[in-house]
């Protein structure tokens, strides 16, 4: 029987793995690849862009209220009293998926136009800079609670925003692009109705603008690369983003374009730094006009996001200079034609096809999803999992103990960490306890994420092993207690390995929870070294614009899900069955015939 049940697993996993191969390499050989399309690359003048003429009516340039008449000198700043949580490092949260602002390259590192240019800021104060990557959602919450220095992701200030944060002056526009298909009725903001599904990014200002401006309810979603796909596929009319972001990810044959673009000057990007840390910002600002005045501003710029300036705006203090810049309308009015030319619309068969079964980024996706997304994926889900076995098992024997001394917190505890959402219990850990134990964990969030897996996990094992364990026969309990051991030896040899063994499986489905929970640790913020599978899979699906590469991550959850799906049948079987009868050797016979 095992004999038999190890070559259908391995029947079934080989069918698997060539399954998807073949599929893969088959729907993947036609049509343009994704893998040379590299969005996290510098695209230089070749991408440059005039400034928009289609501005909604809507879009008036409020008055600039924040930026400062000058910086200080640099000479003056002295980095020792910046406040930094690790001093001489910059510590900057940032985000993975917004190229070209930011962005993960092909190497593994945080790149991108805004942390180019902050980390040539910190070169000119003397930082060395420490890029962790989270969600937008949680990344100003971060900054505030001090997890970060600094807030890097293209963040367009607001009044609500400066609240919770403080910023710099600004580095950059935004211009907010109105994308729908092709043939869409829908030819500016005007047109979108109530019934419009709208898609943005939640938790962005184009979210705010959508909700508070145009009084609409948008569909969110939580990353740029979804929003627009559902728009490719038709799940949604129309996409709200950022402009450069929007362009970035239109590929010919798309059969989509950008209809028009809002804009005010009110709401710069800038960096966000912890409320009342204004050595930081100031230091910031000086180093931000440095780099104006060198130079480097206008070289990133035109490498990173060659667009024309609005009028009126630059970038900096009031007194720095304006960057001298290339002449972006007039290079991008010469290769106009070439910019324009229209691509047949791909259909729904190839548009599926080439956004799910792209080969080459499966070949792509693998290496560093073996090499740094499998190994952290691991390491989470075995360190969450042995912690939350141990403290599940004193919750499940507390849960069936006499003293309502003890049984009340293990129900207290069991109702709060299953009740509330994974995502909630991770960040009230990450963010709630990680400022007071930063001098234990180096400002790591690594191993509290691996905490918060485990008191989550923790709730549910621990009910798992109660139901094992008051499902033995009350008799096991009594025949223990006649032949003489006390309550307490009964339940420790008796009862509750018997109670262990009937809930293997269950144990086994936690377990496997755990290992796609790990993703959720992303929250935290963390380095790029310490990315799990999905993070792997998503800073690559940013890169290239392409769901491929999240497929490749689910292909590695299945190869670690389904052997332990079926080590824990077997080894649940062979708990039931006992192991299976074989004929005693003849030699073996004589042998105990001649004993006897």
């Amino acid at each position: 029987m095992a004999g038999l049940l190890a070559v259908r697993f391995r029947a079934l996993l080989a069918v698997l793995l060539i399954g998807v191969a073949l599929a893969a390499t088959g729907c993947g050989s036609g049509g343009e690849s994704a893998a040379g399309r590299d969005l996290c690359a510098p695209p230089g003048l070749s991408a440059a862009s005039a400034a928009p003429t289609n501005l909604a009516d809507s879009a008036s340039a409020g008055p600039d209220r924040y930026t400062t008449p000058t910086a200080p000198p640099l000479s003056s700043i002295d980095v020792s009293r910046l406040n930094l949580i690790t001093p001489g490092t910059l510590s900057v949260g940032t985000l993975s998926d917004a190229p070209p602002s930011i962005c993960v390259d092909s190497s593994g590192q945080f790149t991108g136009f805004d942390n180019q240019l902050l980390a040539a800021i910190a070169a000119k104060l003397g930082l060395r800079v420490e890029f962790s990557g989270t969600e937008f959602s949680g990344l100003l919450a971060n900054v505030a609670g001090r997890r970060f220095d600094v807030g890097s992701s293209n963040i367009t200030t607001t009044d609500a925003r400066r609240q919770l944060v403080d910023f710099t002056n600004g580095y950059d526009f935004g211009y907010f692009a109105l994308v729908v298909p092709n043939g869409s009725p829908i030819k500016g903001f005007a047109d979108l109705k109530p019934g419009s599904r709208i898609a943005v990014v939640q938790g962005t200002v184009q979210d705010e603008y959508v909700v508070n401006t145009l009084k609409l309810d948008p569909v969110k979603f939580p990353d740029y690369n979804t929003a627009y796909a559902n728009l490719k596929t038709g799940q949604v009319d129309a996409w709200v983003a950022p402009s450069a972001q929007a362009e970035g990810a239109i590929a010919p044959g798309d059969g989509t374009a950008v209809v028009q673009n809002a804009f005010s000057l009110d709401n710069f990007a800038a960096w966000a730094v912890g409320k009342g840390n204004q050595p930081l910002v100031d230091a910031l600002n000086s180093g931000l006009d440095a780099v104006i005045a060198d130079g480097t501003y206008a070289r990133l710029y035109t490498d990173w996001v060659p667009r024309q300036l609005p009028p009126g705006w630059k970038p900096g203090s009031k007194a720095a200079p304006v960057p001298e810049l290339p002449d972006f309308a007039a290079i991008a009015a010469a290769e106009g034609p070439a910019q324009t030319e229209q691509t047949a619309p791909k259909s729904t068969l190839q548009q599926l096809r080439e956004t799910f079964f792209d080969w080459s980024l499966y070949r792509e996706a693998f290496p560093d999803l073996l090499k740094t997304g499998l190994p952290n994926t691991l390491i989470l889900a075995v360190v969450s999992g042995a912690l939350g076995t141990v403290i599940g098992m004193l919750l499940a024997v507390a849960g069936i103990s006499r003293t309502r001394w003890l049984r009340w917190p293990a129900r207290v505890y069991t109702d709060i960490f299953r009740g509330l959402p994974a995502v909630v219990i991770i960040l009230i850990i990450g963010l709630g306890v990680g400022p007071v134990v930063k001098n234990l964990t180096g400002n790591n969030p690594y191993w509290l994420g691996a905490v918060a897996l485990a008191l989550l996990a923790s709730a549910y094992i621990g009910e798992i092993f109660r139901s094992g364990i008051q499902s033995v026969e009350p008799g096991q309990l009594e025949a223990a207690r006649a032949i003489g051991f006390g309550y307490t030896q009964s339940m420790i040899l008796v009862v509750i390995p018997q109670g262990v063994r009937r809930v293997l499986p269950a144990l086994m489905n936690q377990f496997i929870a755990l290992i796609k929970d790990s993703s959720l640790i992303y929250f935290l913020g963390l380095l790029a070294t310490q990315r799990e599978l999905f993070a792997v899979g998503r800073d690559l699906n940013a890169q290239t614009g392409n769901l491929s590469p999240l497929v490749a991550a689910g292909l590695v959850y299945l190869l670690l899900t389904i052997p332990l799906t079926h080590l824990v049948n077997y080894i649940d079987r062979r708990m039931r069955t006992g192991r299976p009868d074989r004929p005693i050797d003849q030699l073996e016979q004589a042998t105990i015939t001649e004993g006897r």
